[in-house]
């Protein structure tokens, strides 16, 4: 049976312990926190683990029936930038004008591109033995993975964590919008500029992704330490903001 820990602890805003709770906590087996990939020590400084950000532009919102045609991958490693990549991709429909004016890919920029598929050993080797992180990261997930699965990636042996579903991605959004509740605006560039952070090529993936990180790291001190407790109370905000934003919708819709 899976223990419920939030009947175990008790803990601040930020995520620090009640007096007592911390060591309880150490002694709770990894697999009762959703979403940990195994690879990692649970109680592990997330901080300290290496992570890589992930951020695709797109052709639509759909990852159904839109696809990748820009991905950035900036890779950390005990808090600091250590490398980042950036690829276009074809994404082998046209692109159209209100996605293009958001990102500026055209058809011409992308007409020498690599498929989607072709460039799948080389994200592995980028992702592999990395926690993933992106800003909104149920809208990059969905595109990973409905991309892995036309690529006809299945259930092979030893893949990064990114590329599997049980396992969850640290988002900063999702600690955004709880350490930051009464800023109006949560959009990636909006909270670069409150926290003194440059973002020169918006919509861009790399300059994006390389945000995204510097974002989390600004935001580290104000989170818990421990990688199982940071994805253990990710989840928790996730599914209350997620639940006022269902009433907020509901409210309008009566109105």
């Amino acid at each position: 049976m899976r223990l419920n820990l939030d009947e175990l602890c008790g803990c601040f805003p930020t995520g620090r312990y009640y007096p007592g709770i911390a060591e309880r906590m150490r002694m709770l087996p990894q697999e009762t926190i959703e979403g940990l990939a195994e690879e990692f020590d649970a109680h592990a400084a997330w901080v300290d683990l290496p992570f890589a950000v992930i951020d695709f532009e797109t052709t639509g919102l759909h990852a159904e029936k839109d696809r990748v045609l820009e991905m950035g991958i900036v890779l950390f490693s005990q808090g600091e930038l250590e490398a980042h990549h950036n690829f276009l991709i074809h994404p082998g429909m046209p692109v159209p004008e209100e996605a293009r004016a958001v990102h500026g890919i055209g058809d011409d920029e992308l007409k020498d591109a690599p498929r989607f598929e072709a460039l799948v050993p080389t994200l592995w080797e980028l992702l592999r033995g990395r926690i993933a992180v992106a800003y909104n990261a149920q809208f990059d997930r969905g595109f990973l993975y409905a991309e892995l699965k036309r690529a006809g990636l299945g259930s092979e042996r030893d893949l990064p964590p990114a590329f599997r579903p049980d396992v969850h991605w640290i988002d900063p959004l999702v600690w955004v919008r709880e350490l930051q509740k009464f800023e109006r605006s949560k959009k990636l560039s909006d909270v670069c500029a409150r926290l003194g952070i440059p973002l020169d090529r918006a919509h861009r993936a790399a300059s994006d992704a390389e945000a995204t990180g510097k974002v989390l790291l600004a935001l580290a001190p104000q989170m818990p330490k421990s990688y199982a407790e940071v994805m253990r109370l990710q989840l928790r905000y996730s599914q209350q903001q997620e639940a006022e934003l269902a009433r907020w919708r509901a409210r309008r819709n009566k109105s």
